[in-house]
């Protein structure tokens, strides 16, 4: 019998939750949909019923990343508003939770490295995040102080991508230990 206190969560969303997970975790290519729907308890009628391939479904998913990361963005405005500094060094320490904690890296980076067909729907999704990702921080760098805002963001983007690669190819002793060193001395060299 179910209990009663447990909410209930409609097929689409659980779905696209189960689906995230298992790509995170395993990757895209390796997780099929009879994989996901039993995992999300339902089957694939249902699955197909929400999506009308595995491919709409990626792109739900990757659109549900996209929507933590913006949240993730606005949480760190509204922690640090009129303090842009501020707002950089916490999008630092924000960069450097996720590389500790989680090995398998940025699922957008993930997606994209599996995904190489460029007519795949599911790389427009990961390049307007990653332009979007890359104006939010260089307006960042740019308002926190920054000589060259579009360096510094660039610098900080392809530190946090090596980060999280040196993570999981030499594990969390290694290069991406000092992520948070390494990002507040560039940072402090990059200002006016």
């Amino acid at each position: 019998m179910r209990d009663p206190t447990e909410v209930r969560t409609r097929p689409r969303e659980r779905i696209v939750a189960t689906a995230r997970d298992l790509f995170h975790r395993y990757g895209i290519r390796c997780i099929g949909v009879d994989a996901i729907a039993e995992a999300a308890g339902t089957n694939k009628m249902t699955l197909y019923r929400h999506f009308g391939s595995k491919d709409d479904l990626i792109v739900a998913c990757l659109q549900e990343v996209a929507n933590d990361a913006e949240a993730i963005w606005n949480e760190l405005e509204t922690s640090h508003s009129g303090d842009p500094l501020g707002q950089l060094r916490a999008w630092v320490r924000c960069a450097a939770e996720c590389v500790i904690t989680d090995g398998r890296a940025c699922d957008m980076v993930n997606a994209a490295v599996e995904l190489t067909d460029p007519g795949h729907p599911a790389r427009r999704v990961i390049e307007e995040f990653k332009k979007t990702y890359r104006d939010r921080l260089t307006m960042l760098c740019s308002a926190a102080g920054a000589k060259d805002p579009e360096l510094l963001a660039d610098t900080l983007s392809l530190l946090l991508e090596g980060a999280r690669v040196s993570r999981q190819s030499v594990g969390s002793e290694g290069p991406s230990a000092r992520f948070v060193q390494m990002s507040e001395t560039i940072i402090a060299a990059a200002m006016r």
